[in-house]
């Protein structure tokens, strides 16, 4: 961990838990297996500590740090790298298209805070046309809901979203001792790998958003009546859909069905 960085105080404001064990720090550092010619962007770098791993590959590396007090420290300890490059900006409103050139995908990693772990994936769940693969440290229960299955008290919005986009791979959890201050949760390590191809025939995306965020609008409510007015009972049945189910129970494959049947008649 850079020298220049240790006597920052951790800010609740940012969400900061700085990760500071190095078993886990080298676990990740491992599953991203970062190369000279990769292109990685790194979002919340904090005290540097996986950047301390990064840097040294000789890959293109880009930090996005909210932050201004750790500005300093981070250039202290990594502007002697040619290839590093650090952004003082909020990565919820930061451009990552711009970042992609000469065709090169970026690969996208961090330790997210928690308060903006979900926004923050579903805005680069809208870049995955320029993102090769993306591994990042969250709560552990944010996690089970990226890699959930239909029926799971997990499975919602969230999961069927970034599933529609990208392979989702639970890779290990983090115990809350890994991290100054310690947080109340357990945390994870996830690897998204966004599909080259889409597998999903027919289906538009800003239609199934809308689907799917209607669907699961009131959980214990039956398909039959949160979808009301979108699509009826008939067409539901035909399409081997039970209407009194729950949304929680369908799988990504059938909210397809269902936008594409949506779809089909213009009913968006």
């Amino acid at each position: 961990m850079p020298k220049q960085a240790l006597s920052h105080i951790p800010r609740k404001r940012f969400g900061q838990n700085f990760l500071i064990d190095q078993g886990v720090i080298s676990g990740i550092a491992a599953a991203i297996n970062p190369r000279e010619s990769d292109h990685l962007v790194e979002i919340g770098p904090g005290q540097g500590a996986l950047t301390e791993m990064l840097a040294p590959t000789g890959c293109r590396l880009d930090v996005i740090e909210l932050d201004r007090d750790l500005i300093a420290g981070l250039l202290a300890a990594f502007s002697l790298y040619d290839d590093f490059k650090l952004h003082s900006a909020d990565a919820l409103k930061f451009d990552f298209a711009a970042l992609a050139t000469n065709n090169k995908p970026l690969r996208v990693v961090g330790n997210l805070p928690y308060n903006i772990s979900t926004p923050l994936i579903f805005k680069l769940l809208e870049n995955t046309f320029i993102i090769r693969d993306m591994h990042f440290m969250l709560q552990l229960e944010v996690v089970q809901r990226l890699a959930a299955s239909p029926g799971s008290k997990h499975w919602g919005r969230l999961g069927i979203m970034t599933q529609y986009h990208c392979q989702v791979e639970h890779l290990f959890d983090v115990p809350p001792t890994a991290f100054n201050p310690p947080p109340k949760v357990q945390s994870a390590i996830v690897r998204l790998v966004p599909y080259k191809e889409s597998p999903w025939p027919a289906c538009e995306e800003s239609q199934l958003r809308k689907v799917v965020q209607i669907a699961f609008a009131q959980r214990r409510k039956t398909l039959r009546n949160n979808l009301k007015g979108l699509i009826d009972t008939d067409e539901l049945e035909r399409l081997g859909i039970d209407p009194g189910a729950r949304a929680e129970t369908l799988a990504l494959t059938e909210f397809i069905a269902i936008t594409n049947a949506i779809h089909a008649k213009d009913a968006i």
